[in-house]
């Protein structure tokens, strides 16, 4: 088995107690270490490998030409598989759903504190030690509660559900608008008409690209907080940008940007009511343990001749 995707815990040991295990996770590479097409099929020729656990390495073109026996891609949506062409040769394309549900919903709870407490101000401020000039720090940094505020979910799969019940505990009222969910609340319009913090957790696909425009961002109350911890496709960046810039939008939280790099010299950058971070809401070693559980539990039905419960192409276990 040739495990590139970094895991960890007592799953790990599973699952070397029943395979020859070559790990070798991208993450702990310096530079990073990730494998195109060609060159991954000859690692996993060279290896001699008959399962893969991968997060990011390209499985497609020669890599399924190759006799496997199946391929873990440890992500919801298996976006590095040509399930396809997978589901062709035959290969079982393994996934791991909610894998880090939870961590980023700590993250949206961070970015929304962090915004509307001016965290990141705050602490430049103790560091430059200009906390105190012509104003005080009571004056330039009062805000109101998120006790008592709405919070609005777009998109109610496993991340908008972990966060739902987290601010919730923080007093929020919560409300949330998904067509596929049917406890969902709201309408997106009507959410947004509503909602004191807009939540992005939709999964980018055609019909969500670009979901949140300029004729959104206006929808939203005055003074509302824009937050975004799934994929910046979601939005339009210059439409949120101006909704910033007009003070319709007291402010946002940002874990992701088109092409994962933001430039230095964006209007973003230059906003104090900004908080931006680098793609890492789902970067907690608990995620490395939650998908080897996943990963490790539907391998072992494969081998055993079971059925696993997170198959993109279920068909070809028929």
């Amino acid at each position: 088995m040739l495990v590139t995707a970094p895991l960890r815990g007592p799953a790990l040991d599973e699952l070397r107690d029943i395979a020859d295990v070559v790990f070798e996770p991208w993450i702990e590479h310096q530079p990073i270490k990730l494998y195109g097409r060609n060159d991954f099929a000859a690692k996993i020729r060279a290896e001699r490998a008959d399962i893969v656990v991968c997060e990011a390495d390209s499985c497609k073109g020669p890599v399924l030409e190759l006799p496997l026996t199946a391929i873990a891609s440890t992500r919801a949506r298996p976006t590095n598989v040509d399930v396809d062409a997978a589901t062709a040769a035959g290969i079982p394309v393994l996934r791991t759903p909610g894998r880090n549900a939870d961590a980023v919903a700590e993250m949206t709870v961070a970015l929304l504190m962090a915004v509307t407490r001016f965290v990141v101000a705050g602490d430049r401020d103790v560091r430059a030690g200009t906390m105190f000039g012509e104003t005080l720090p009571y004056q330039r940094y009062r805000a109101w509660q998120v006790a008592g505020r709405t919070a609005g979910l777009v998109g109610l799969g496993a991340v908008g559900r972990a966060a739902k019940w987290r601010l919730a505990g923080l007093g929020m009222t919560v409300i949330a608008a998904d067509p596929y969910a049917t406890d969902a609340t709201h309408s997106l319009d009507d959410l947004l008409a509503t909602a004191d913090v807009v939540s992005m957790h939709a999964a980018v696909t055609p019909e969500t690209s670009q979901m949140m425009g300029s004729d959104q961002f206006a929808a939203m109350k005055p003074g509302a907080i824009y937050l975004n911890t799934a994929r910046a496709a979601l939005h339009d960046t210059d439409a949120l940008v101006a909704a910033l810039e007009s003070g319709h939008l007291a402010g946002a939280g940002l874990d992701h940007f088109e092409g994962e790099i933001l430039p230095t010299d964006h209007p973003l950058t230059a906003m104090d009511n900004v908080v931006l971070t680098p793609h890492i809401g789902g970067a907690t070693y608990d995620v490395e343990s939650k998908q080897a559980a996943i990963v490790v539990a539907d391998i072992k039905a494969i081998l055993s001749g079971g059925k696993p419960l997170h198959c993109a192409n279920p068909e070809v276990l028929e």
